[in-house]
């Protein structure tokens, strides 16, 4: 069985969720964290949204996260590994295809960490991209309704070209999101 593509109006309480974990992985994790960031569609006010809460943390490190696995495990996030993706560690919180939460590690200030702030600030700076986005989520899941896979490929090359964009608007600039 695949997972089903369901879409929901932006909800303000989406934040909130994500304040809550914030505080919760802080207090487990400490300094070992250098800082948190809400990412993905439910930190773009205003967009429609899978209701799952995607956030990062920054590490120095991508080996310390070995260590997090237990206590991460204790506020009910399992770790998945995607050997697909190396650069990024990966925590899923609630049952197998049915995440509430979804914890991505990187190394702090790398190109993947970086990408997700770009984006994420781009829809949020930019309404009629963001439009433009929320159009191509709703006909995709429209087209793959069963098919997770083939809606988040749907989206690669408009988040390249988001990417591209956002990057040159940005050159030069520095984005520390320090806690």
């Amino acid at each position: 069985m695949k997972e089903v593509v369901i879409l929901e109006a932006y909800n303000a309480n989406w934040a909130a969720e994500y304040d809550i974990e914030r505080r919760k992985i802080l207090e487990l994790l400490g300094n070992q964290v250098i800082s948190i960031e809400h990412i993905g569609s439910t930190a773009v006010p205003g967009l429609t949204a899978k209701p799952v809460i995607d956030f990062m943390a920054g590490v120095q490190e991508l080996e310390i996260v070995e260590a997090f696995i237990g206590p991460l495990a204790s506020l009910g996030y399992e770790h998945v590994i995607h050997a697909e993706f190396p650069e990024r560690r990966f925590f899923r919180k609630g049952a197998w295809r049915a995440g509430t939460h979804h914890l991505h590690i990187y190394l702090y200030g790398s190109e993947a960490w970086t990408n997700q702030l770009l984006f994420r600030n781009y829809l949020r700076e930019h309404p009629e991209v963001r439009e433009q986005y929320q159009q191509l989520k709703e006909e995709l899941a429209a087209k793959f309704p069963q098919d997770r896979v083939a809606y988040t490929e749907g989206k690669h090359s408009f988040i390249a070209d988001i990417l591209q964009q956002a990057s040159k608007e940005n050159e030069g600039e520095y984005l520390d999101t320090r806690r």
